[in-house]
């Protein structure tokens, strides 16, 4: 049955239960949004801001994984963003904490496409309520309250107003975005680099910790965010390739 078959708000299963496939199309029109949306300009720049929220959240995530203390995180309006934790200044833990923040939209992208192939698209809506309300508990700047807010409230918006097809659009749009959105900012650091702007990138940070070239930390950062988007955009067009 497809999503827009039907007029039930919530399927009867409950947040962890399977909800209904949306319509055929639905995956390859909001693809090709998220990617215009990506590729733009402007529009960019704005929605960057859902990618910075969620590199910083890799970060701190990994940083707490890593036994480090978590003092807090920065966003600020040029889509920039700062991580700050406690702990050895080298060592596995810092090399895995500066790894964190690239990967995450795509790895979270990724996540987000199982549970939408799953069809768990409240348990995604879920999970994505959990992530910002744990940034918003760890933000230190009003810029960066105010941000994640914001993302908060368009979130809640669709979770508990919007109708099923709404919500099916919404899950895919941002997964899609997440996956080509973790992508663009990888090819913004080389860019950045080759012009000597970002010497203390977290490629370069990777590469004082450990001797390694940055250039084979972004060579890394490009086969994970690109690997994450072939797996995940298989999982969220499957639907249209078997009809």
């Amino acid at each position: 049955m497809h999503l827009a078959d039907t007029g039930d708000l919530v399927s009867p299963v409950g947040i962890f239960g399977a909800q209904p496939n949306p319509a055929v199309w639905v995956p390859l029109v909001t693809g090709g949004l998220a990617l215009l949306l990506v590729l733009s300009g402007a529009p960019w720049r704005l929605a960057r801001n859902i990618i910075t929220i969620v590199h910083e959240a890799g970060h701190a995530l990994v940083a707490v994984l890593a036994g480090r203390r978590l003092q807090g995180i920065k966003l600020h309006s040029d889509t920039s963003g700062v991580t700050l934790s406690r702990g050895r200044p080298s060592g596995p833990g810092m090399v895995l904490t500066s790894l964190g923040g690239y990967p995450a939209p795509a790895v979270l992208g990724l996540g987000f496409a199982a549970l939408v192939a799953a069809d768990r698209v409240t348990v995604l809506l879920a999970i994505a309520a959990m992530l910002l309300l744990g940034v918003l508990v760890m933000v230190r700047n009003a810029y960066g309250v105010l941000s994640v807010v914001l993302t908060a409230s368009g979130l809640a918006a669709v979770a508990l107003v919007a109708g099923p097809q709404v919500q099916a659009w919404f899950v895919y749009l941002i997964t899609w975005f997440l996956l080509f959105g973790g992508i663009r900012p990888v090819f913004e650091l080389q860019s950045k680099r080759r012009r000597g702007a970002a010497r203390d990138s977290d490629a370069d940070q990777l590469a004082r910790l450990t001797g390694t070239p940055a250039a084979l930390w972004v060579l890394m950062l490009v086969v994970i965010t690109v690997g994450c988007l072939l797996i995940g955009g298989a999982w969220l067009l499957e639907p249209a390739l078997q009809r």
